[in-house]
C-alpha cells in the first residue's frame, strides 16, 4: 500500500513545485519586460487607446473618423459659438451624425448662443438648448473666446464670462457635475505686435484673423482681463468640472499653469494647437518642462484642435495627411526624447520622454475620467 502511494505523494510535491518555480520565472519575465516598457515606442502609438479632446468634425463624410480609427484615436468634437463653424445647431446635427456612423468612436460637447444676450428670456433659451443636448448624448458644453473677445451688450460692454447672467447655466452645470470646456482670451502673444511673438503659429494666425490680434485693438479686454474673468467664474464654482482649452490660456509659462492647477482642484487643460510653446519652453528649461508634466500628470489632456471643418473646400486627403503627421509628432515629442525641429518654433527641442503610466494618462485616462462615457 506504501509502495502504491508514494508515486502520487511524489507527483503532490512536485507538481505544484513546478507550477511555483514556472510561476517565479514568469514573475521574473514580467517585471523584466515591465522595466523594458516603462517608457512607450513608436508601435504603441497604434495600440495604445487614445483621445483627441479638441476635435471640429462639422462634416457628414467619414475621412477624419476613418483616419482616427486607423490611428487608434476616439474623437471629441466640439460645437463652437463660432460664425466660421456655421449655426450650433447644424454643427450639434454632424455631431449626430458622426456618432452614430462611428458607435463608440466620438462624442461630442454642446454650446450655447449669444444671440438675444439682452432678452429677458436668454438664460432659459439657453439652458433649455444645453439640456435637449445632454439629453441627445452630449458630454459636456464649450464656452468660446467671443465671451470677452467679441459679444457685447447693449451698453456696448463687453460680456465677460464671470458675468453673472451665465450663474444659471454654470449652477445647473456644477449641481449635475457636467464639465466644461473653456476657450477664454487667447494666447499671450495676442496682445504683442507679430514680430514679437514667441512662436511662428500664433504669428501666421494673427496674422491671417486680425480681428482677434488684440496688440491691433487696444480698446478691447486685455490679456489679464480675460484670465481674471475665467479665474473668478472658477472662484465661484468651485465645484464645476473645467478644461481650459489651449492650455487655459496659460500656454507661456508652466509656473503660471502650476499656480492655477494649484489653486482649482478641478481645473484641467488640454494642449490644443499650444504644444508648441510647451516645446519652446523645453528649450529653455527641458528638466523643469518634464517635471511639471510628471507633477500634473492628472491634469492634462492630449488634444490638437483639429478636424474636418472645412466642408467641400477642404482636400480629405491633404486633411489627413496633415492631421496624422501632427498626432505622430506630438508622440514623438511626448514619448521619446529626441532631439526636434517644428515650423512652429525657433530652434531645436528636445522630447520629454514621459513614463508610460504618464502617457496613458494624457492620452485617454484622464479624458475618460472628465467625460464618462466617451
Amino acid at each position: 500500500m506504501i509502495m502504491k502511494t508514494l508515486p502520487k505523494l511524489k507527483f503532490s510535491f512536485v507538481y505544484p513545485v513546478i507550477i511555483l518555480s514556472f510561476f517565479i520565472a514568469a514573475q521574473g519575465c514580467n517585471q523584466s519586460g515591465a522595466a523594458k516598457n516603462e517608457y512607450c515606442t513608436s508601435a504603441d502609438f497604434y495600440t495604445m487607446p487614445k483621445i483627441d479632446v479638441h476635435c471640429h468634425v462639422s462634416v457628414e463624410r467619414p475621412d477624419f473618423m476613418e483616419l482616427a480609427i486607423k490611428d487608434n484615436f476616439r474623437i471629441l468634437t466640439i460645437n463652437t459659438d463660432a460664425a466660421e463653424e456655421g449655426p450650433i445647431e447644424e454643427q450639434q446635427r454632424f455631431a449626430l451624425y458622426q456618432r452614430n456612423a462611428f458607435p463608440g468612436r466620438l462624442a461630442y460637447l454642446t454650446t450655447f448662443s449669444m444671440k438675444g444676450w439682452d432678452e429677458p428670456d436668454w438664460q432659459g433659451r439657453s439652458l433649455a438648448y444645453i439640456k435637449e443636448s445632454f439629453e441627445k448624448g452630449a458630454k459636456g458644453m464649450k464656452v468660446w473666446k467671443n465671451i470677452g473677445m467679441v459679444e457685447k451688450d447693449r451698453n456696448n460692454r463687453f460680456i465677460m464670462i464671470d458675468d453673472p447672467r451665465f450663474d444659471t447655466i454654470f449652477n445647473y452645470l456644477e449641481k449635475n457635475n457636467i464639465p466644461v470646456c473653456g476657450h477664454i482670451g487667447e494666447p499671450k502673444n495676442c496682445w504683442l505686435p507679430l514680430e514679437e511673438m514667441t512662436v511662428n503659429n500664433d504669428r501666421k494666425y494673427f496674422e491671417e484673423f486680425p480681428q482677434y490680434h488684440m496688440y491691433l485693438h487696444p480698446d478691447y479686454p486685455s490679456y489679464e482681463d480675460q484670465v481674471n474673468s475665467r479665474d473668478n467664474l472658477l472662484k465661484k464654482h468651485p465645484d464645476l468640472h473645467f478644461m481650459g482649452a489651449h492650455l487655459g490660456s496659460l500656454e507661456w509659462d508652466t509656473d503660471e499653469l502650476a499656480k492655477r492647477f494649484d489653486m482649482f482642484p478641478n481645473f484641467n487643460v488640454d494642449l490644443a494647437a499650444r504644444i508648441c510653446h510647451i516645446q519652446k519652453q523645453a528649450i529653455e528649461d527641458w528638466k523643469k518642462v518634464h517635471d511639471f508634466f510628471i507633477k500634473y500628470q492628472d491634469r492634462i489632456m492630449y488634444g490638437t484642435d483639429m478636424g474636418d471643418f472645412y466642408g467641400a473646400k477642404a482636400d480629405p486627403a491633404e486633411m489627413k495627411k496633415r492631421t496624422h503627421e501632427s498626432w505622430v509628432r506630438d508622440w514623438k515629442f511626448l514619448t521619446t526624447d529626441s532631439l526636434m525641429t517644428s515650423w512652429e518654433v525657433n530652434g531645436e527641442f528636445r522630447g520629454l520622454k514621459l513614463p508610460r503610466k504618464v502617457v496613458e494618462k494624457i492620452y485617454h485616462g484622464n479624458a475618460e475620467k472628465m467625460f464618462p462615457g466617451i
